[in-house]
């Protein structure tokens, strides 16, 4: 109830802040407070083949965390913390759109903080879980309210309520006579308080609403953890030695072929390419990357099937697995760079943008997989591979966080107008704040054209809704404040 509490009074959904990380950080500790009572009193709850509610199976017989798919401790700090360090990017980075990923990547990794899942097919149940633990989770409350009153305390759920109403009554009365008695305190007083407007009670009583709805599903989540190993798929019979060998014989060959071009790309130049093709840079790049990207995606699918039905009974079957798809693996590396080159070559030629230092994540995530199904491959295991999947995007995402990607998008294009005079201005000024100090380097009237929009758009944050990179841009055009005017800046849209 207190995290609830908390983080409806400090999350701003306007602009995300400081108060979206103390709203993060108290959800942390509430659930894991929960999961400290749990330990060593309840058993996973099963979740089998059949259609059962969370926590609703008879029968389910105790284990130890971890045996049954439920987080283990370890694996549950490991999924809390990058929790907290995707919420925490909106604290640091004034990005929208780097937000809104890291915000979707929290809840998977929230999700899989409280009901864990090592099988792909574990992991996606455990995605539909928190709603209905939510509402599985009220009787559960009002039972443990009613069960777990101390015995001959009288202290009763409504007394509670009734000290928690006194207590805020005492809070307002003297914290407005120690307001008017002093501007320093009020000031500090008005920067914490939430808005008491109708809308603002209002807004406030929702996100009271959602936010404790869902930490009482993920506390019952924590404390009856479901059994998610038994949603493994069953074990196929394997492949005739032919079945298998062919194709993939045949896909290497292929792959090898593609390869020896890209190397001729990669070794000779895109100018040889370009001239040998009579391609443009754009139809290069945009003709070819969108291709290998579904390559690379298509080939991963391939080697988890044929990992799955290739007989691994003796000793030349082992191998002849080892032999083929480490050779598909390390064949798609090579593809992966060619991806990556192409990107490369066009965003020299036209710009960076958003998308295409996106894409470009993406490509490098997808060849640290083929790295890792490599590994896969060369023990014969792979149990250990849906989690680091999901644990390398989320590292990749955090790590775009880290890079700061409008201010890095806003420094190659001013280092490549600063070398070729071509500039897209109008796509500039659309980024965030992130990147006002990488675009005051442009000269006038350029950099008040670019800066104009982000500087209209950047009022003075609350404490709650504190945020590095706006507080960066703010000292930034609060030196030197943006001058152009519209009409000189109607004809710099485009260079």
């Amino acid at each position: 109830m207190a995290a609830a509490v908390v983080g409806a009074s400090v999350l701003t959904t306007v602009r995300p802040g400081l108060g979206w990380l103390v709203a993060a950080l108290a959800g942390t500790a509430a659930l894991g407070t929960a999961a400290v009572v749990r330990s060593g009193t309840s058993a996973p709850v099963a979740v089998r083949s059949e259609p059962t509610e969370p926590g609703t199976a008879a029968g389910a017989e105790p284990a130890r965390p971890g045996a049954t798919g439920a987080p283990g401790r370890v694996a549950q700090v490991a999924w809390a913390a990058a929790t907290v360090a995707l919420v925490a990017v909106g604290t640091f980075r004034a990005a929208g759109w780097l937000f809104a990923l890291c915000v979707l990547a929290a809840v998977g990794t929230g999700t899989l903080t409280m009901t864990g899942g090592r099988s792909p097919l574990g992991m996606l149940v455990a995605a539909t879980l928190p709603p209905a633990a939510t509402v599985r989770a009220l009787p559960w409350a009002v039972r443990g309210v009613r069960h777990n009153r101390p015995a001959g305390s009288g202290i009763g759920f409504g007394r509670i309520l009734t000290s928690l109403a006194m207590s805020a009554v005492l809070l307002t009365l003297f914290g407005l006579l120690f307001s008017s008695a002093d501007a320093v305190f009020a000031n500090l007083v008005g920067g914490l308080l939430p808005d008491i407007a109708p809308a603002g009670v209002i807004g406030w009583l929702l996100r009271l609403i959602l936010i404790g709805g869902g930490l009482l599903g993920g506390a019952y989540l924590v404390s009856r953890p479901p059994d998610l190993e038994g949603l493994r798929p069953a074990s196929s019979r394997p492949a005739h030695r032919l079945e298998w060998t062919l194709p993939l014989v045949l896909l290497d060959a292929l792959f090898a072929v593609f390869v020896l071009v890209q190397l001729t790309v990669l070794f000779g130049g895109a100018g040889h390419v370009l001239r040998t093709a009579g391609l443009t840079y754009a139809q290069y790049a945009r003709g070819g990357f969108w291709q290998l990207l579904a390559v690379t995606a298509l080939t991963l699918l391939v080697i988890a099937i044929a990992a799955r039905r290739a007989p691994k009974a003796t000793r030349a079957d082992r191998l002849l697995v080892r032999v083929l798809l480490g050779t598909l693996a390390a064949l798609s590396l090579v593809i992966v760079a060619s991806a990556l080159y192409r990107m490369q070559v066009y965003a020299d030629a036209y710009g960076a943008t958003r998308l295409r230092l996106v894409v470009s994540t993406v490509e490098l995530w997808l060849g640290l997989l083929f790295v890792l199904v490599g590994v896969a491959v060369v023990r014969l295991r792979a149990d250990w591979l849906p989690r680091l999947v999901v644990g390398t995007a989320v590292l990749a995402l955090l790590g775009l966080a880290v890079l700061n990607p409008d201010r890095l998008i806003a420094e190659r294009n001013v280092d490549r107008y600063l070398e070729t005079g071509r500039l897209d201005v109008s796509y500039l000024s659309g980024l965030s704040a992130d990147a006002v100090p990488a675009l005051s380097r442009l000269p006038e009237p350029m950099r008040s054209c670019a800066l104009g929009e982000i500087a209209a758009e950047l009022p003075r944050d609350g404490f709650f809704a504190t945020n590095l990179g706006r507080e960066r841009a703010r000292r930034v055009l609060d030196t030197a404040p943006v001058s152009a005017s519209v009409t000189e800046c109607l004809g710099l849209q485009r260079w």
